[in-house]
Order: structure tokens, then sequence, then C-alpha cells
């Protein structure tokens, strides 16, 4: 199974989750019931994912969250105090002992612990009270496609099930609709790939829901295409950064219509008019891509809360394409393994 094969599989993925998997993560919710907090351990993609359930949780369950520091169980041995908490492991593999070490210091503290992973006999899931298994089937390729897009769905689903909204869901059984039609930007993106194909560097902009994304852009343009590749909330990114922008300099951005928007469409039009910044957007609002030099379109009726599970799916695309005209292999890239421990 290749890359660019497993990129292709995730809307039946997440068809499957939002209707054979409904009714046992409404049980689980349930049962765990609405937490007071929830403590996060996660790396790579799937430390993006629990950016994206800050948001999703903090806004519409009201429900802070809080991403662990895994050194502080496994290296340092002087956990914080998690009183209180919902202990959450997130990882496509569930081998990392980082992650198992947070759920065994939630254990030892009495908190309830749930492991959210594609490997359901995993270490992780071993630590963990509850377990929810993504389903994503085996994931062969070593950047993760299906399995976040898998993780924000489960993110997504447990908003739901702990509102009993079914609005959500009625939101959540469309998506594989509207990433059907993010898939049909592959050509278009093909071309962006080579027109860029010199890039070494960029910035990538993201806010609110979408700062998951640009954390998740970022880390597939450097694992795949070896481009270093700097995320930023466009919030931050005003703050000092700006300051490298010069002409021609790449700047990516994810701007889908939400409360965030009228922020990032002003910085982007103020990075085309006075830094003369090369850009490449990811929206669906016409005028900004208009704008901009490169127009990624997505579907102009999706929900904010939501957008980042379609508008992924073309980051991945130009990350997978940009790697193939560096003339790079996107299915081995260079000193990476499936599977990373870290301790």
């Amino acid at each position: 199974m290749s890359l660019h094969e497993e990129i292709f599989e995730q809307p039946q993925v997440l068809s499957t989750m939002f209707t054979d998997q409904r009714s046992k993560l409404q049980q689980l919710a349930g049962k765990i019931g609405k937490p007071r907090h929830i403590f996060i351990a996660a790396r790579g993609s799937s430390d993006n994912a629990a950016r994206y359930a800050k948001y999703v949780w903090g806004a519409f369950n009201q429900i802070p969250v809080t991403l662990a520091t895994p050194s502080l169980f496994s290296l340092y041995q002087q956990p914080p105090d998690l009183s209180d908490m919902l202990v959450i492991g997130i990882s496509q593999s569930g081998e990392s002992p980082d992650l198992s070490a947070v759920l065994e210091g939630g254990n030892a503290q009495g908190c309830q612990t749930l492991a959210i992973t594609n490997q359901s006999s995993s270490p992780l899931a071993r630590a963990a009270d509850e377990v929810i298994d993504i389903g994503a089937g085996q994931e062969k390729s070593i950047a993760a496609t299906k399995s976040y897009t898998g993780q924000l769905g489960v993110i997504a689903c447990l908003s739901a099930a702990w509102n009993g909204d079914d609005e959500q869901w009625s939101q959540l059984e469309n998506l594989p609709r509207v990433i059907e039609k993010s898939l049909e930007t592959e050509t278009v993106l093909q071309r962006y790939a080579e027109l860029f194909q010199e890039v070494e560097h960029c910035i990538v902009l993201g806010r609110g829901f979408n700062y998951s994304t640009a954390y998740e852009w970022s880390l597939k343009l450097t694992e795949l295409a070896y481009v270093f590749a700097q995320p930023y909330s466009s919030a931050d990114f005003q703050h000092g950064p700006i300051a490298v922008v010069r002409d021609g300099f790449p700047v990516f951005a994810v701007a889908p219509h939400g409360k965030v928007f009228p922020d990032l469409a002003g910085l982007l039009s103020r990075l085309k008019s006075e830094h003369r910044a090369r850009v490449l957007a990811i929206s669906n609002d016409h005028n900004l891509l208009d704008l901009v030099d490169a127009p990624v379109s997505l579907d102009p009726q999706l929900p904010e809360w939501l957008s980042p599970l379609a508008a992924v799916i073309p980051a991945q695309l130009f990350s997978y394409y940009l790697t193939v005209a560096k003339g790079y292999d996107p299915d081995h890239p260079r000193g990476l393994t499936k599977v990373t421990k870290t301790y």
C-alpha cells in the first residue's frame, strides 16, 4: 500500500467510523461521562490531532484541554497533579514508551484513562481503562494520513457524543462526501508542486481549528519533501516572524470560512501587497482565492469545526507531489521508520 493510495482511503475510513462506530462511541462517552479537564499525551501527527482536540472540546464541550509533557513521567519521574482529569493517549502505533508512561501515571493517580489508537493491542492500549480503535486499517506508509484524519474523526465524534448533538452527527455523516471533493484538487496540486519544487523553506499559517492543520502540513512537508516548514498561528506570526517574508517568500495557508477567517485573510492580503510573498492558500472564500498565487478550493458549505478533516487532504496531496517533484521517494523518507519509540 502506497502513501498515495492511503490518502485516497480516507473518505471510506471516516464514513465507516461515522456510521458503524457511532453507537459504540456514544456508549463510551456516556460511560466516561463529561470530564472536567482532559490531559493528552501524543507525539508527531497525533500531537497535531491533540491541538484540534483543544479547540473542539474547548469550544463545543467547554472542557479545558492540556497537552502533556511526557518526559515528566518517563525521564524525570516527577509528574504533575492530574486530579479529576481524563488522561488520553493518542498514537497511531501505541508503541512509544513515554506516552504509555503518561497513562500509567494517570492510573497511579486514580484517573480515568483512554487510548485512541490504530493498534488496539498496543502497549498504550493495554495501559488504558478504555480504548478507541480508529479502525483505519493497516497504515503501511511512514507518513501518517488516514490514521491522522481518523484521530480527528474520533475527537469530533466524542464531542458530538458528549453533547448529544444530532446536528453535529449530521455534519459528520456528510463529511466523507466533502472529503471526496477535496481529493478532486489532485490535478491542480500536482501542477502547484511543480511550480514550488525549488522551495527549501516556507511558512505555514493557520488559526483556530486549523492551527492543527498548519502543524500537520508543516510536518508532512518536512518529513516527505525535506522542506524546513515553520507553522504559525496567524496571530503569533504578526508578533515578529512576519519580518522574514520578502519578495517571493513561500507562504502556505489554511483559511476556510469561520471566526478566524478575517484575521487570516487580512494577513495574507498584507503579505501579498506589502511583502510580495508567493502564497498558496486552501480556502472556500472566492475573494481570497482570487488574491493568492496558488488557490485551492474547499467546499463552501464546510462547517468550520470540521474543516481540518477536509483541509488537510490537499495539504497531504501537495506534500506528496512536492516530494515527487523534488525527486524524492514519498514512501521511503530518509531516516524514518513507521514506529518511533521515545522515552
